[in-house]
């Protein structure tokens, strides 16, 4: 699931915060592991990392899965 909005402000980003918090804690639950603790957590790391620097050119992306380009490219589109 992805959310994308055109302008973040404290307010929709604290609640973006919040409820993916919430749906992970959630998740953990229901699958009965701690799910702030994983490999996971370390593998996102690495990939925001990657694609930080993609997020700062003009260029369309098309190196990753089409679902992350599309976001790049959409996030890209709506910068300017």
């Amino acid at each position: 699931n992805s959310i994308l909005l055109r302008e973040i402000t404290p307010f929709s980003l604290g609640a973006l915060i919040a409820l993916y918090e919430h749906k992970i804690f959630t998740q953990g639950v229901i699958l009965n592991i701690f799910t702030f603790d994983q490999w996971g957590v370390e593998l996102g790391k690495q990939l925001a990392n990657r694609i930080l620097p993609e997020l700062k050119d003009d260029k369309e992306i098309s190196s990753h899965d089409s679902s992350t380009n599309g976001l790049i490219n959409r996030y890209k589109a709506w910068r300017g």
